[in-house]
């Protein structure tokens, strides 16, 4: 996976809080769906591989050692959703609302971190 490779080299996903990785997890969680239901396979296949490939290096992250259990229960369940026969019967709507608050806490934990500095 290109994007797996890319993304270990540079360093920058081990640099992220746990809310970032699932924040920008979340972006191409939304491409994928939104790209299968327009019918494009393709860009929804390639947006999946992007995901996993994050899931894949926030599950090597070390410092989330012991956070782990809701990132592969959501690998399993992203998984069986988008391309098997989604026997969880989540929605699109629930995926929404689920990394919409990863995005909130990202936003706010930046927002934390420029409110120490400028200190």
């Amino acid at each position: 996976m290109t994007v797996y490779h890319q993304l270990r080299a540079s360093g920058r996903w081990f640099k992220f809080s746990l809310m970032e990785q699932m924040a920008n997890i979340g972006s191409d969680v939304d491409r994928a769906i939104r790209w299968k239901k327009e019918g494009k396979v393709e860009y929804s296949n390639n947006a999946f591989e992007r995901v996993m490939a994050m899931v894949d290096l926030t599950i090597e992250d070390p410092k989330n050692k012991g956070r782990l259990k809701e990132v592969l229960l959501f690998k399993e369940t992203f998984t069986d959703y988008l391309l098997l026969d989604n026997s969880y019967s989540f929605t699109e709507q629930f995926w929404q609302d689920y990394f919409y608050f990863f995005s909130y806490a990202a936003i706010a934990e930046r927002e934390k971190k420029k409110k120490n500095l400028s200190k």
